[in-house]
């Protein structure tokens, strides 16, 4: 356990806040993304919703105690973290003005049913905050632009690409197979992948919630111990608590959110659901490696997309998928501007 500084009343009342929003939006994250990892599973009638929601929960737990990478991109690869610690007091108010502007536009897209992004949710709160307490130049915008704006662009593009090859090898593969050969095969082998969905989606996600949690400490004065790079390290209860408010929330589902992404965007058999959740899972545990805090929801919504166009064009529903698309570029921008006014709100009370 890190070492507690010396902090007055007021400073322990912004990092228990701290805490407390940030457990939220993990906690929000976990049943808005439910459908990340077992929309498919359901869809195609493999598992049953109560039953996909608990190993989505599990694994996601599991994910989350995988790695460091993506929450060390948190804490110091989008504003200077020295900066951010010598705003002192107000370092707390620039993150608690980050985790609301996620939370409220995760709540909206959760209540229309729209498959956005909660990690680029949070960066948006992030930058829009960081903008407002400290100005343009403390905002590492390579970092923002390596590990943040080409992931969100290239990411949907390969997990559509390989989740279209993918498809079309498995129906070159079980071309003169029955139906109901088929359909046994890929319902026992999509439990397995709709399991390594919810293990990168623990990977990638909850570190999200780590690098804003340690960031919050490490401003405060906590005696975090740091990497070769100067970076804090994830204390290991931030670890266990990230991991395991997302297993919670996961596991109340996010209903809206897998009927859109099971049902809406294309009509999906188990071989498709396997397809979709193999390619999506195995480009967010690189991303995870890499440190690139990816949207799971971007990379999974493009491999339905893809497994949908491998059979023909119209087998996916462009409408409903265009209309994602809009929240995903739409996402950080807006989340940037009620971090920059939320923080803007706050500073008038603290």
């Amino acid at each position: 356990m890190p070492e507690l500084p010396n902090l007055n009343a007021s400073g322990w009342t912004l990092i228990t806040l701290v805490l407390i929003l940030a457990v939220v939006f993990d906690f929000i994250n976990g049943f808005h993304d439910t459908a990340n990892a077992i929309a498919t599973v359901i869809a195609t009638r493999v598992l049953s919703p109560l039953l996909a929601i608990l190993m989505s929960a599990a694994f996601n737990f599991i994910g989350a105690l995988t790695g460091q990478a993506v929450a060390k991109t948190i804490t110091s690869g989008l504003l200077d973290p020295a900066a951010v610690k010598a705003l002192g007091f107000n370092a707390q108010v620039l993150i608690i003005a980050a985790l609301i502007g996620a939370i409220i536009w995760n709540l909206i897209t959760w209540y229309f049913g729209i498959p956005s992004s909660s990690s680029h949710a949070l960066i948006g709160g992030i930058v829009g905050a960081g903008i407002a307490a400290l100005g343009a130049d403390d905002v590492i915008w390579s970092g923002l632009w390596q590990k943040v704006i080409l992931p969100l662009i290239f990411s949907p593009i390969i997990g559509f690409a390989l989740a279209f090859l993918l498809m079309r090898l498995l129906l070159w593969l079980f071309v003169k197979a029955s139906p109901h050969l088929v359909g046994n095969t890929f319902r026992s082998l999509q439990i397995f992948s709709s399991g390594f969905m919810a293990l990168s989606h623990g990977s990638n996600d909850a570190q999200k919630t780590m690098g804003i949690i340690t960031l919050a400490l490490f401003s405060a004065g906590f005696n975090l111990p740091v990497d070769s790079t100067g970076t804090p390290n994830i204390p290991v209860p931030v670890i266990v608590l990230a991991a395991t408010a997302m297993a919670f929330g996961t596991a109340a589902g996010g209903w809206r959110i897998i009927h859109t992404m099971g049902q809406r965007m294309a009509h999906l058999e188990p071989i498709h659901g396997f397809a979709a959740e193999t390619t999506a899972a195995s480009v967010i545990e690189t991303a995870s490696r890499l440190g690139f805090p990816l949207s799971t929801t971007h990379v999974i919504s493009s491999g339905i997309l893809g497994v949908g166009a491998s059979r023909r064009l119209s087998g996916v529903r462009w409408g409903v998928a265009f209309n994602i698309i809009r929240a995903w570029f739409l996402t950080i921008p807006i989340t940037a501007a009620l971090g920059f006014l939320s923080y803007l709100i706050l500073n008038i009370f603290f």
